[in-house]
């Protein structure tokens, strides 16, 4: 064995000695971070953290506990790197970011621009990037994490499974982490779109225990309509149909029940199970085109009214009525978006990058300003209905009788 053969062995053998956990962190020296919320005050941030409060979370006691399961520090800083760390002059530990679920960004700093939050927020190492990001609508992103819930101990976790949850069976929502959004402040001709969340009831009891002491809680959280960004601006809403026409064109429908009107009175609900949609974009006579191909599948849901769904041809009637529903979305849903703001949160500018990247070049300068508002687009819905559900016909006719 040479002499360089042995140094290097001896030297390998030293490594596993000075190697470990260096840079260890001890729970009990760590604040967790579960929910952060960011606002403007004046010309300063203002932050708020939600930190769990282990031994509340770990009480195995049945019913309502007299502590908060979560303590909210805030701090007013001209940073928001500085804001984290002011909050250590109140907190005994450090924060730790790298179990956030949720960053609530308040409305009046989102209409002023949130891409100095966004540096920080994916410049931080301690950040990972599957968070999810929503507004707070006519509130502060303070008061939202002020808010305690009852099913979910820690507030935020309530927040990530009810925006999850609608997600997937109620579509005006979206759920949006952090690179999903960048992703969509930096391609071109698109836009962002990130879901809005507000508080129903009384903030101050909401902040309390008292919240938690009634099987209907006096006030709660609430995920409504969709915050539409002009870049990083946040320049207006989309209402519920609005939020749900969105949904159909950006193909992110999973699961949700539709509103249709009945041949003669009444309505019947529609639960679609499955949906995909085709944006088709080009560019003739150096005019931009959209065509917008929806095909959804499921099945009847509640009826209220006297129609025979034994009968293919009204079967036929229903899934016509549907596409006609669906087709009217889509298109006021566009229509509003031109008129109310101008800019395009659908991609249709990055459709047409994709499939013809010579003509983007031209029209990409003023695409918000001329060509998204005289957009020409062709809408066309393919629905078919797959089940009836347990009974027929309707048992209200004979009730009625």
């Amino acid at each position: 064995m040479t002499k360089k053969t042995i140094i290097f062995m001896i030297i390998s053998i030293l490594f596993l000695f000075i190697t470990g956990c260096w840079n260890r962190r001890e729970l009990n020296e760590l604040a967790i971070s579960v929910a952060e919320g960011i606002d403007k005050e004046d010309e300063n941030y203002k932050i708020s953290s939600q930190i769990v409060i282990p031994g509340q979370i770990e009480s195995k006691t049945a019913g309502p506990t007299s502590s908060a399961p979560v303590e909210l520090y805030t701090a007013i800083e001209d940073t928001v790197f500085e804001g984290m760390r002011e909050i250590t002059t109140k907190s005994p530990r450090k924060l730790y970011h790298s179990h956030l679920r949720v960053l609530v960004i308040g409305e009046a700093l989102a209409r002023e621009g949130i891409s100095d939050v966004l540096d920080f927020v994916s410049r931080d190492h301690e950040f990972r990037t599957d968070f999810y990001i929503v507004i707070a609508k006519d509130t502060s992103a303070e008061n939202i994490l002020s808010i305690l819930t009852s099913i979910e101990k820690i507030p935020a976790n309530n927040m990530i499974s009810s925006l999850e949850t609608s997600e997937e069976t109620w579509a005006p929502t979206m759920a949006v982490t952090l690179d999903e959004l960048i992703k969509m402040l930096v391609t071109e001709g698109k836009n962002p779109v990130l879901a809005g969340i507000t508080i129903h009831g009384d903030p101050s009891i909401g902040g309390t225990t008292q919240n938690l002491e009634k099987t209907a809680s006096s006030t709660y959280l609430k995920y409504s309509d969709m915050a539409v960004f002009k870049k990083d601006k946040l320049v207006g809403w989309l209402n519920r149909d609005q939020s749900k026409g969105y949904n159909f064109i950006m193909d992110n429908i999973n699961n949700t029940i539709t509103d249709v009107s009945c041949p003669n009175e009444g309505k019947f609900n529609f639960e679609i199970i499955h949906s995909k949609t085709k944006v088709e974009a080009k560019v003739e006579k150096n005019t931009p085109k959209v065509d917008i191909i929806i095909q959804s599948e499921g099945n009847v849901g509640e009826v209220k009214c006297n129609i025979d769904l034994s009968k293919q041809k009204t079967i036929e009637e229903l899934e016509k009525r549907i596409e006609e529903n669906i087709t009217n979305t889509i298109r006021e849903t566009i229509k509003a978006v031109q008129e109310d703001f101008g800019v395009d949160i659908f991609g249709f500018g990055d459709a047409i990058h994709r499939s013809d990247t010579k003509s983007w070049n031209k029209l990409k300068e003023d695409w918000n300003d001329t060509h998204f508002t005289d957009l020409d687009m062709q809408v066309q819905a393919d629905i078919k209905i797959r089940r009836l559900g347990k009974i027929g016909n309707s048992i209200l006719p004979e009730i009625k009788e």
